[in-house]
């Protein structure tokens, strides 16, 4: 979901914000762009939808995801 450009998919924004996160349409209507990807990105990490390290992947993460995933060759 991208927050800037032209328009703004609205309706879907206030579903997440109302149904999902429970904040307020008071509290929603209030909020900066920044603030509300930080608490849908906190959402999302609480619930597991995120790793809880931030940066890059290290070369032990990215053997095991190599001998996970391998390539697929045509």
């Amino acid at each position: 979901m991208r927050l800037h450009g032209d328009s703004l998919p609205w309706q879907q924004l206030m579903e997440i914000a109302y149904g999902l996160l429970g904040i307020s349409p008071a509290v929603f209507w209030q909020m900066t762009p920044p603030e509300w990807m930080a608490a849908l990105t906190g959402w999302k990490r609480k619930h597991g939808f995120l790793p809880d390290k931030i940066g890059g992947i290290n070369r032990a993460d990215l053997r095991m995801l190599t001998l996970r995933f391998p390539d697929q060759c045509a």
